[in-house]
């Protein structure tokens, strides 16, 4: 009886354990296959990459993502981890700390696809002196890691800060999460300096849809500290950024594109849309989406005509063609079609074979609701004020619309780095 009362206790653990680690297994195997279906097996940006004959099947790295709670990142199959939806994978790393026999290597790319990223020193200093690079555009697509490069960086700059050779110290572009933490770093350093952004401010922040979970570890930002929240929604991160740009007066310039940058004297002229400027050095912290690709179509200058969407409601009542066959056309076209809108999504292939198994899901309830309608097979050869012709499989239809949005991805920052004389590595599952 007495082995009896300590071994049962035990046996209902092991039991409970191990029927915990068969049920992990199983979603781990599902969330496998619907990513290999849907085709999102190549990570966006850094990664785990997971040696099998090291792994010991522990589960710390499934514990320690902070992702796991929203999306299914890492698993156990056949007793080893897995990284089971790579698309979903943002890079926080705490994978790797929380492996106790150092199974798991941090890389870019992948065999089969390889990632672009300039060559940078540790300091951030790219092979052109005076040229740095922090942020997604070097690799680093978590939010809470482009806020420490940006800082960083700013402190490596202010270490050489050159003697008035320049109106500005250092020229920022990009105003997103890795140059608005620049920015505040340069004024916390003393520096002169001016950040130039295309958009608004957030950067690809801005660009995500209303409502989307963007942080889920706190950060420190210079002159301000502790980020308080460990999670944060767009809307709460926008927030928290005004208000911050507006109590430090941050010199942020919007609408204005960065078009070329030349050594000019000990430092750079750097040309934008709206004008020329001259600075010491320059920090790119610009993200890895460059430019919204265009249709390249007549009428496409029309204001009607967007790259992104912001917030579905504003398209409540109207007609709206979505183009794009990725998860952000899927989501743009799903989110406006609930709130309202009576929607057309456009895409060129024969099936989403890119999109998440969720978003086609939430496509198809739209379609079965009766306020979106998919046409595959087809491509606007033309807009007009209200309305646009597509060539749906060889066949010319034109619809009425009110706003098109354009879902078909951005052109990669590679040339305009090469024109500048930055060199770039391609990584294929490499540091």
């Amino acid at each position: 009886m007495i082995y009896l009362v300590y071994l049962l206790p035990l046996v209902l653990v092991l039991a409970w354990h191990l029927r915990k680690r068969e049920n992990l297994q199983a979603e781990s195997i599902v969330a496998k296959v619907e990513a290999e279906e849907a085709g999102l097996t190549e990570p966006a940006s850094l990664h785990p990459l997971i040696d099998p004959l090291k792994c010991i099947g522990c589960g710390s790295c499934v514990l320690a993502c902070p992702e796991q709670g929203h999306h299914t990142v890492l698993g156990l199959i056949h007793g080893k981890a897995a990284l089971v939806s790579p698309t979903e994978c943002i890079g926080h790393g705490a994978c790797r700390s929380a492996c106790p026999v150092d199974a798991i290597e941090l890389v870019l790319g992948t065999e089969k696809r390889g990632v672009d990223i300039p060559r940078v020193s540790p300091w951030f200093e790219t092979n052109v002196p005076g040229i740095f690079v922090a942020g997604e555009l070097g690799g680093m697509g978590l939010i809470r890691n482009a806020i420490e490069q940006g800082r960083q960086a700013i402190d490596e700059i202010a270490k050489r800060r050159p003697k008035a050779i320049a109106p500005f110290d250092v020229l920022i572009v990009g105003a997103g999460p890795s140059g608005f933490s620049a920015c505040l770093g340069a004024k916390a350093k003393g520096l002169s300096y001016l950040a130039i952004e295309q958009e608004s401010l957030g950067g690809c922040v801005f660009q995500y849809p209303r409502g989307k979970l963007v942080m889920t570890q706190p950060a420190m930002l210079p002159l301000v500290g502790k980020i308080k929240f460990t999670t944060a929604h767009k809307e709460q991160l926008l927030e928290m950024w005004t208000k911050i740009e507006a109590d430090h007066q941050l010199n942020i310039r919007y609408y204005e594109s960065v078009t070329g940058i030349v050594p000019e004297g000990k430092g750079f002229k750097v040309t934008t849309t709206r004008g020329e400027y001259t600075a010491g050095t320059v920090l790119l912290a610009i993200g890895r989406r460059g430019t919204p690709r265009k249709l390249g179509v007549p009428g496409e200058e029309l204001p009607k005509v967007v790259y992104r969407l912001i917030d579905p409601q504003q398209y409540k009542g109207h007609k709206v063609i979505v183009v794009g066959g990725g998860d952000s056309a899927l989501e743009a076209a799903a989110s406006i079609a609930e709130e309202g809108g009576e929607v057309i999504l456009s895409y060129r292939g024969e099936a989403f074979q890119r999109a998440k198994p969720r978003n086609r899901d939430r496509v198809q309830k739209a379609q079965e609701g009766g306020r979106l309608q998919v046409m595959l097979n087809s491509q606007i050869k033309a807009i007009t004020a209200d309305k646009a012709r597509l060539s749906v499989s060889g066949v010319m239809v034109e619809v009425d619309n009110d706003d098109i949005i354009v879902n078909a991805g951005g052109i990669l920052p590679t040339d305009f780095l090469k024109r500048v004389g930055i060199d770039v590595d391609t990584k294929y599952g490499t540091t």
